[in-house]
């Protein structure tokens, strides 16, 4: 059982790598107040560990009966992801928050609006990618009985939980280096998260047209 453990375990922290998003999610959510980021971790972490699960246990059957193949979701989540990417190397979305700022207040405690990115990118594609959601289908799979999917899913959980303290950590560490150093993080993680985009392109085309 604790081999099983320990091979899910690493097997889903290397997949979803808590230390490589949580940068990249300090950068989605620069602006946001810090309850606002922790809120928007929780419902990532969620709904990630959600997606997952269903994926582990009706995954195989869901892509049979729509037709889906899991290339598809590499080079749909790499497009989405591109352009995202973008955004945060231009600024475009800093510019969208103050003009938001200028015309509407989300609450009484006249707190600006800001982007939800709990479920997009961060929920999917970024935590629960192809790469995760293929993991579960082929760690579930090879799990035999209900006692060992459970140890499965124990991993799961541990790995989600460590991912959810590296994105809270993440925002006031970002914070503390000042608005001009953040400015060139958040440019600089924008170009890395357009490169891994582009690999998700490259690894489901590669893998659609290879016979």
């Amino acid at each position: 059982m604790l081999e099983l453990f320990l091979s899910a375990f690493i097997t889903l922290f290397v997949v979803i790598d808590p230390p490589g998003c949580a940068p990249i999610y300090a950068g989605l959510t620069k602006g946001a107040s810090p309850a606002q980021s922790r809120s928007m971790a929780v419902r990532a972490c969620l709904i990630a560990g959600v997606i997952l699960v269903i994926f582990a246990l009706f995954g195989e059957d869901l892509l049979n009966a729509l037709h889906i193949e899991l290339d598809s979701f590499r080079i749909a989540g790499g497009i989405m992801l591109f352009v995202i990417a973008l955004d945060m190397v231009f600024e475009k979305r800093t510019q969208r928050r103050e003009q938001r700022a200028e015309k509407v207040v989300a609450d009484h405690a006249g707190k600006p609006e800001v982007d939800d990115v709990s479920v997009f990118p961060m929920a999917m594609p970024m935590l629960a990618g192809p790469g995760a959601i293929a993991s579960m289908m082929l760690l579930t799979a090879k799990a035999q009985g209900w006692e060992n999917t459970l140890i499965v899913l124990g991993a799961l959980a541990a790995v989600l939980f460590l991912t959810l303290l590296a994105l809270i950590a993440a925002s006031p560490l970002m914070r503390l280096f000042g608005a001009r150093v953040e400015a060139v993080i958040t440019r600089l993680l924008g170009v890395l998260l357009a490169a891994l985009a582009a690999q998700y392109v490259i690894d489901g085309l590669r893998a659609s047209f290879t016979l």
